[in-house]
């Protein structure tokens, strides 16, 4: 069975499958992730994994053997959950706990540690069926909250997989994730991905954000480095089936319907609200508006109607039931306020519309007030000016929609503000018919072209870049019969040399350079020790540390030092200068880094012989990024005309001439020891300086993840290590 080259996966299939009378029925669902994964993988064994949307429970083993055989012939395969699992995952850790968190409302976040517990095991079932389908190199696309675990399982397993992940939800700011007891776990969980795509730029900035506090990783343009990994975050806002609401309007049914509209509300303008059922869209609030647009305006009564369809959602829930009660009570209170004999001015419809009659009402209403308190996307204003087609209306939009950014020419409103919304309504009243259809023509001219089809293949182009990039780096990894080859490669040389970084190199980075935890391990000198005592060896620590440091740390040893990048060697036991003094620059340039490290908490100064560093490990990322844009500008304009160059390497800012570089002494060396054997590591942007300068027979080795000069790459500084040593 594991064969299938593309597999999607989502909490639900696209096929529901419920017992009516005794017997199974199966359904097909109109959703828009439906019709886009309908498009893609067309030229691939596709299979789709998730719920079937019965509980095993309530199957004998011959019923779940019927389910798996019929929905096989829609390129689908069950996961099956019991009862319990969908109360405790489902109903419990991800619509109880991230939902409400990730959309704003963290007063109805509950933090309960079996459904925690239940959540993780419903994700590990998930990855047994993917096991089971899946072949070793096959594309996974994995869908929604309900699986922020499943990239980093499936990525343990299937090492050559392309995985892509998608959040159809916002994603919170860090000051709300961080309230997630197993905010880490969730993190880790998505960086198993390729490719992690969002609605819009703010959820993905405040991912990044997220991992950068919670785990540490950096972030730059759109890649987190996780580990040794590289995984990449882009925004795909995710659109309709654009085509399918405006050929629609040309249909009998929805023709019937628009009529029957019409001869309903006769004199009146229409006015529409659909949404599900869910504290998040703001009906209760968007009903208060309402009231207040008809007190404000006693002009509109008898002349406007509002048509609320509230679509029903987890009724089962306490917080759903009386979100219902409220709307229901306002609804009765507003009509009770305003209503006449003839007129009442809401309409009211808890139930799910069918597609003909949702497509009619788009058509026919004059204003769709779409005022959700906090959105992913939001469909329903996309398919309101979809099914808009030569026809007047004004859309009034929430700013806390993803959909805002696509469709500014909407009316924008702060959802919170009822006033706003009661003179935002006048205003779309009054707008003119020229002025609603330019507007209207400039979103559907957006939305049409980038449909949800056109959104599943760029997800799915960017998932192939991103899976590209990875597979490079695993075939550059230093492995199998490539480290073969440098162990036969050391074993017959005669005449060694070993040019090694430090820092993220031999020991990994710590928060602080000063710190003790930077000093090398007993185990690491005894290594370079045993490298050195071999006659045909000579060993190269090429570092950006201060003389002393190195000193203190390995002038024991008999190994050859080179200290702050070039400025100084140590060999036959004692220190060289090599470059010129850099004395003089040092005091035009300390206050300005002095004063920014004092209104900067966690940066710190380090001060060298011929260069200064300006550490910011411990800065919160955004007051990085903030501080270190200001801080290049000032010292650029200081340092204009001068031959000091300002670096950038991991997580610093170096200052120091540009004539001092690694490539210089390593060429030096090379050149003195004509070695028939060289190995050359490194991790930052002055050993990239090193590996230019390498003959083609050295082997170069980046550590860590990330583009390279170097011809081969190793995952951790563990890594690098076991390898020294297998070599000593």
């Amino acid at each position: 069975m594991r064969n299938h080259t593309f597999i999607i996966v989502s909490n639900r299939l696209p096929i529901n499958v419920a017992r009516e009378n005794g017997t199974l029925v199966f359904k097909p669902s109109s959703g828009g992730l439906a019709t886009a994964m309908s498009s893609v993988g067309m030229d691939q064994d596709k299979m789709w994994l998730g719920w079937p949307g019965i509980a095993s429970d309530d199957l004998t083993p011959a019923e779940k053997r019927r389910i798996t055989r019929e929905l096989r012939k829609y390129q689908c395969a069950p996961v099956f959950l019991t009862q319990q699992q969908v109360n405790d995952y489902y109903d419990g850790y991800a619509n109880a706990t991230i939902w409400p968190l990730f959309h704003y409302f963290q007063h109805h976040a509950i933090f309960n540690r079996d459904q925690w517990q239940a959540y993780k095991q419903v994700n590990q079932i998930f990855q047994k069926a993917v096991l089971r389908y899946t072949n070793p190199e096959a594309t996974i696309w994995i869908h929604d909250y309900h699986l922020m675990l499943l990239p980093r399982m499936l990525k343990k397993e299937l090492h050559n997989s392309s995985i892509g992940f998608f959040l159809h939800i916002p994603f919170p700011s860090y000051e709300l994730f961080r309230l997630l007891p197993h905010r880490a776990d969730l993190l880790k969980g998505l960086l198993g991905a390729d490719l992690i795509g969002f609605h819009t730029y703010d959820y993905a900035r405040h991912f990044s954000s997220s991992v950068q506090q919670v785990l540490g990783y950096e972030s730059k343009m759109g890649v987190v480095t996780a580990g040794y990994r590289a995984v990449v975050t882009d925004v795909f806002p995710i659109g309709i089936d654009y085509q399918k609401f405006a050929e629609a309007l040309h249909t009998p049914p929805v023709k019937e319907e628009m009529r029957r509209l019409k001869e309903h509300y006769i004199g009146q303008k229409l006015i529409i609200s659909v949404d599900r059922l869910d504290y998040s869209k703001g009906i209760a609030e968007r009903l208060e508006a309402f009231d207040a647009f008809l007190a404000n305006h006693p002009a509109y009564h008898k002349k406007v109607s509002l048509l609320v369809i509230a679509v029903p959602s987890r009724t089962d829930v306490d917080a759903y039931r009386q979100l219902r009660d409220q709307i229901e009570l306002a609804v009765a209170r507003i009509n009770g306020k305003y209503a006449t004999v003839e007129w009442s001015p809401i309409s009211y419809h808890f139930k799910n519309l069918p597609f003909e009659q949702i497509v009619a009402l788009y058509a026919m209403a004059d204003v769709a007030l779409v005022t959700p308190l906090r959105d992913g996307m939001n469909l329903v204003a996309k398919e309101y000016v979809a099914s808009k087609q030569q026809r007047p209306g004004v859309l009034i939009l929430s700013e806390m929609t993803g959909a805002i950014h696509e469709l500014p020419e909407a009316i924008p409103v702060n959802p919170h503000d009822k006033p706003s919304i009661a003179e935002a309504l006048a205003r779309a009243l009054k707008l003119p018919v020229a002025q609603q259809k330019r507007a209207l023509l400039g979103m559907q001219n957006r939305i049409s072209h980038y449909s949800v089809t056109r959104w599943a293949h760029d997800f799915m182009q960017q998932l192939q870049r991103a899976s590209a990039a990875a597979k490079e780096l695993r075939r550059r990894t230093l492995s199998g019969a490539t480290q073969q080859q440098l162990f036969n490669d050391y074993a017959t040389a005669h005449n060694r040399l070993f040019l090694l970084d430090y820092d993220g190199t031999l020991r990994s980075y710590v928060r602080s350079p000063d710190a003790a935890e930077a000093r090398p391990s007993p185990a690491l000198r005894r290594l370079l020790a045993r490298l050195a005592a071999d006659p045909r060896n000579t060993v190269c620590i090429v570092s950006g540390r201060d003389r002393d440091t190195l000193h203190t740390w390995f002038g024991r040893l008999p190994v050859i030092l080179i200290a702050e990048h070039g400025a100084w060697v140590y060999r036959n036991k004692q220190w060289a200068k090599t470059a010129a003094s850099f004395n003089e620059y040092k005091h035009t340039l300390w206050k300005p880094l002095i004063e920014y490290a004092e209104r900067t908490p966690g940066a710190t100064i380090e001060e060298k012989d011929f260069s200064l560093v300006w550490h910011y490990r411990g800065v919160a990322p955004e007051l990085a990024y903030v501080r270190n844009t200001n801080l290049k500008h000032d010292l650029r304009l200081l340092l204009n005309g001068t031959d000091i160059g300002i670096y950038e390497g991991n997580k610093i800012i170096e200052i120091k001439p540009s004539s001092i570089r690694k490539s210089i002494k390593a060429s030096e060396l090379i050149a003195s020891l004509q070695p028939d054997f060289i190995m050359c590591a490194g991790d930052d942007y002055t050993d990239e300086d090193m590996f230019s300068v390498m003959p083609d027979s050295a082997w170069t080795i980046k550590v860590g993840p990330g583009a390279s000069q170097a011809k081969h790459h190793i995952n951790s500084v563990d890594d690098m290590i076991t390898l020294l040593n297998r070599l000593a």
